[in-house]
């Protein structure tokens, strides 16, 4: 999977989670492995009524949830692509992340107790909706679960200071591609495959750059080697290279 096919074409990656069984996780769980860490199976959380909800598809452009919407719930992404934004007023659009399969959506709701931006599909999206009173309830009997969603929301929060910088383009752009990537390892598929399941313009105004310029440096990138590029999809040809590149963001 991810691999070069012979006709020269990249083979894209499929981020699709393996539903697993009654017995058995899904292959993308936000909380498989925590919970098979501490012994506790699928069978074991059915007593405490934590029964995950499947919910979807929503299709490419269809909400999750909306800026206001009382927050019930958290979600874990199974399959596809979610872009998380804000919109103002006058309608102009602030992208603030996109999330991959095994991801977690609405954290940054607890606080306020409303879901502070929109979470949008980008392609054909499915998601494991978990009740927040029902895992609540379930971090009490796993305390590796709240240390899980404490992990996380702080690494959201590190994720956002990775724009915060005077960064040059090349630069922005190399992280986003190598964290991407790694993203992508996270979840067991190939760390140098990418699929890019957002626009160039969703791009570029994640990275606070004109949607010219990442056109501009993505084709520097494959001048140089260290890419090839095959319209969404992306292959990392020389990932020492980018990571260099990247190197001020991701070590600063």
């Amino acid at each position: 999977m991810g691999q070069d096919r012979s006709d020269g074409r990249i083979a894209a990656p499929n981020p699709i989670a393996d539903d697993g069984d009654e017995y058995r996780f899904c292959s993308t769980c936000a909380f498989g492995a925590v919970c098979v860490g501490r012994g506790v199976d699928k069978i074991a959380l059915h007593d405490l009524h934590c029964l995950v909800e499947h919910v979807g598809p929503y299709r490419a452009g269809e909400a999750i949830f909306r800026t206001g919407d009382a927050f019930t719930a958290i979600y874990a992404v199974r399959s596809g692509t979610v872009k998380t934004r804000l919109v103002d007023l006058e309608g102009r659009e602030l992208v603030l992340g996109f999330h991959l399969p095994g991801e977690l959506i609405g954290l940054n709701a607890i606080h306020p107790e409303a879901y502070p931006c929109d979470a949008v599909a980008l392609d054909t999206v499915e998601v494991c909706r978990f009740s927040f009173p029902a895992l609540a309830t379930l971090a009490t009997r796993i305390p590796e679960i709240q240390q899980e969603l404490f992990r996380r929301l702080s690494k959201d929060i590190g994720d956002n200071a990775l724009l915060a910088g005077d960064y040059s383009a090349d630069e922005r752009l190399a992280a986003f591609l190598v964290t991407l990537g790694q993203r992508y390892a996270d979840r067991g598929f190939p760390v140098n495959a990418l699929h890019l399941a957002m626009s160039r313009g969703d791009m570029a105004n994640y990275l606070r750059l004109a949607a010219e310029t990442v056109s501009r440096v993505l084709r520097r990138f494959q001048d140089h080697g260290l890419i090839r590029v095959d319209g969404r999809e992306v292959a990392i040809v020389k990932p020492a290279e980018l990571y260099a590149l990247a190197r001020p963001i991701l070590q600063r």
